[in-house]
């Protein structure tokens, strides 16, 4: 792709065009905006994200910060890069199921140490150079097995949405528990007083049987939102366990390696 054709977000994330040239000196920089803007976040959410707000937590005009970012969408779409920092370490000498899984943890993890992060709006695939070293570490867990590039790139992708999903429907969660004053109404003991058997006879006994309160047959408390991830993460590499075992069976089994599949033979 030519230089040019790039969008301008895209460039300033990567280093490649050089903001608030224009005019004199006014003492600010493209990391003071963003930073800047990152701690109001963390200090009043999303709303503070106005260019305004932002230039007069600087003590700068809001039409300074427009030398650095063109728009509001800019800034939110800096920041967004900006804020998740660099991916983690994929440790090495497991499986590719175990490298897979830590590296989903550490993503949810991330985004939950910011909930407003999971309120910005997605306008756009993301692009920034930490969002590439997230997407570069994820494939890294499933170098060696036997997947095409272009499964492996679906395999992180759909980790990586089914992540975002959940953190941001257990902030959403959070922010609602926190508010209400009903909080000690069990969610399986409100939906009982307002189903009945026969309109909802699998529901009803899915609230009987107690599968609201025990969600594993370790007997696990349900609701428990780390319990609750990481019985859904493990479905999810369920699947793509399966997937990797199909390919692998496929293709002779012969690039199969360091047991990164399991012992099993191959459905």
């Amino acid at each position: 792709m030519d230089r040019g054709a790039l969008p301008r977000a895209v460039e300033l994330a990567w280093g490649l065009d050089q903001p608030g040239t224009r005019g004199p000196k006014k003492g600010l920089s493209l990391e003071q905006i963003l930073d800047t803007a990152i701690e109001l976040a963390d200090a009043e959410g999303v709303t503070a994200l106005s260019m305004g707000r932002v230039a007069k937590a600087l003590g700068f005009t809001t039409m300074s910060l427009y030398r650095y970012v063109a728009s509001k969408d800019e800034l939110i779409e800096l920041i967004s890069d900006r804020v998740i920092g660099p991916p983690p370490v994929i440790p090495d000498g497991v499986t590719w199921r175990v490298k897979l899984e830590a590296w989903a943890n550490q993503e949810y993890v991330t985004m939950l140490s910011r909930p407003w992060w999971l309120k910005l709006p997605i306008t756009a695939p993301p692009a920034g150079p930490n969002n590439m070293a997230w997407l570069d570490a994820g494939l890294s867990a499933l170098d060696g097995v036997a997947l095409s590039a272009a499964s492996k790139f679906q395999v992180v992708t759909n980790v990586s949405l089914f992540v975002i999903g959940r953190a941001r429907f257990s902030a959403d969660l959070a922010t609602r528990s926190a508010q209400s004053e009903d909080d000690d109404v069990a969610y399986g003991a409100l939906i009982a007083r307002v189903i009945n058997r026969e309109e909802f006879p699998h529901l009803s006994a899915a609230i009987e049987e107690g599968g609201f309160e025990d969600g594993s047959p370790e007997g696990e408390a349900a609701g428990d939102d780390a319990f609750d991830f990481s019985f859904s993460l493990g479905l999810l590499l369920d699947g793509i366990e399966k997937l990797v075992r199909r390919s692998g069976h496929q293709r002779g089994g012969t690039d199969v390696v360091d047991d990164q599949v399991g012992d099993q033979p191959a459905p």
